[in-house]
Parts: structure tokens; C-alpha cells; sequence
């Protein structure tokens, strides 16, 4: 895997957020924010937060109000409140400090294996295996010769990928972030653009001739177009707009009672709104 760490380092895309000086705390940030996220969209989100909140205890001196309302459009919004719960975590327990340890990592509101292993290695330096969604294709294509991954096992999937690191620390980092790198930009789920792999030469599933043994069956993602989530993300809008809503503007937003109803009850339970007896808002404290 030195060919991928040196094609990384020479063609990397240009993020931000690999830009030298950028803090553990930019990092962590933008790897919760790219979570199920193009990074073009998370892109100037990052930079926008990055001025604003520079330290976890600036973002964590926010109200979650204001966190909630910055987080727009961007998706999963139960994300920001995660951010601002381990903002907090960070000031009140490690002194402001992000940790670079994995397990205390884990222990940080919304911070996944992946997200935790991705900080410790691309903040800190660390040799330690990074595993998402595009380094699984990549990993099932280029080392076991399949189509698509088997479904996720992290153990597994974490001892392949450890497999393929080189002893040495920096190198290690170049060879996470330079098969992720792949994932996205060439080794893509559907259109794979093998002609300009960097290591096709050596990919087990280009050597056995594109073989369709894919691990799985991919499942259809759920249409956004009238589900609850897009019911969420209606009324979310509203609360970010206004101090207060009601009943009345939510219902004239979602129609449709079900989908409204079950909505409503996912972002009071998720914390993204509060009910005052009056009417719905962001949380303020």
C-alpha cells in the first residue's frame, strides 16, 4: 500500500480541514460533520464553524439553540447536539483538550469506532486502522477480489485494514486517508473508474476479470421525497426561522398527520425541540 500513500500525498483533494495547522478540533469537527455527508456541502459548514467555534470550549459556550439553528440544512441534526455534548465533555474532562487515546475518544457523545480511530490517526498521528464505507468497497475489491463488502463486521473489518498498514506511523496515516481517498474519488460504488486507479495493477477483484460476486445485496435507500425524515426536516425549519411555532405551523407545514405526528415525537425525543405548553422551539439551554 505505498503506491496509495504516495498517490495520496501528491493528488489528495483539497479540504480545509488537511490544511496544515488545522487543530484536533477542526478534525473531530469534520469528521462528524462529513458523516453521511458529501464533503462539499460540509466543506464551507467547516469553515463557518471553525471561525465561530475555533475550541471545543467556545462551541461548547454556545446554546444549543444557536448550534442547532448553524447546523442549517446539513443533515442528521441530532449530529450538532452530539457536537456540542462532547464540546462540553472536553472542557469539563480533558480540559479543553481533545484527547487523542481511542477509547476516550469512544466515550465522547456521537463518537463512533470510525469517527474515533479517524481523529486519533489524521489529528494525532497514530497508527491505528480507520474503516468506513468507502475504505470496506475499497478493501473488498482490491484485497479479497469481490464486488461489494460483506455486511459490516468491525472486528474483521478493522483486522483487515491493519493488515494492510505499514509499521510506521506517518506512513500508516497516508495509507488510511489515501484508501478512503480511493474509495471516493475512484474505487465509487456504482461507476468505478478503474482506468485511473493508482493501484489497479495489483487489485485482486481487476485481476480476476470484474467479477459480479458482490458480498451483498445492496439495499435500496429510503426515498426522502415524503418520508418522516423530510417531515423533520420541515418542521426543523421552522424552529431554526422562528423563536416559536405551533401546533398550527407545524401542521400547515406537514400535513400529513402521521408522518407529522411521528416526526414531532423523534426531534422531542432527540432533544432538537422543546415543547413550552405554548409552542415548539430549539433548545436553550
Amino acid at each position: 500500500m505505498v503506491i496509495v500513500a504516495r498517490w495520496f500525498r501528491r493528488s489528495a483533494r483539497s479540504l480545509p480541514w488537511r490544511e496544515s495547522g488545522t487543530t484536533p478540533w477542526g478534525v473531530l469537527l469534520s469528521e462528524i460533520m462529513a458523516q453521511q455527508t458529501p464533503v462539499a456541502r460540509v466543506a464551507p459548514m467547516w469553515t463557518d464553524w471553525i471561525e465561530r467555534w475555533p475550541t471545543p470550549e467556545a462551541l461548547a459556550a454556545a446554546s444549543p439553540a444557536d448550534i442547532v439553528r448553524a447546523w442549517g440544512k446539513l443533515g442528521y441534526p441530532r449530529r450538532a447536539l452530539n457536537l456540542h455534548a462532547a464540546a462540553t465533555r472536553i472542557r469539563d474532562e480533558f480540559g479543553g483538550t481533545v484527547p487523542s487515546d481511542v477509547d476516550a475518544l469512544e466515550s465522547l457523545p456521537g463518537i463512533g469506532s470510525y469517527t474515533a480511530r479517524a481523529v486519533a490517526a489524521f489529528a494525532f498521528g497514530l497508527r491505528v486502522p480507520v474503516v468506513d464505507t468507502n475504505i470496506r468497497r475499497v478493501l473488498a475489491r482490491a484485497a479479497l477480489g469481490i464486488a461489494e463488502p460483506e455486511p459490516p463486521r468491525t472486528r474483521a473489518d478493522m483486522d483487515l485494514m491493519e493488515s494492510v498498514l505499514p509499521a510506521d506511523p506517518a506512513e500508516s496515516v497516508a495509507v488510511n486517508a489515501g484508501v478512503m481517498e480511493l474509495g471516493a474519488v475512484f474505487c465509487t460504488a456504482r461507476t468505478p473508474n478503474c482506468g485511473e486507479c493508482p493501484i489497479a495493477e495489483q487489485c485482486a477483484w481487476a485481476l480476476a476479470g470484474f467479477p459480479a460476486n458482490a458480498g451483498r445485496t445492496r439495499t435500496p435507500q429510503a426515498k426522502y421525497e415524503g418520508s418522516v425524515r423530510q417531515a423533520r426536516g420541515a418542521i426543523l425549519a421552522l424552529a431554526r426561522d422562528n423563536k416559536q411555532v405551533t401546533a398550527a405551523d407545524i401542521a400547515n407545514a406537514v400535513p400529513d398527520n402521521a408522518k407529522r405526528d411521528l416526526a414531532l415525537e423523534g426531534l422531542l425525543s432527540d432533544g432538537l425541540l422543546v415543547n413550552d405548553r405554548t409552542g415548539y422551539a430549539l433548545p436553550r439551554a
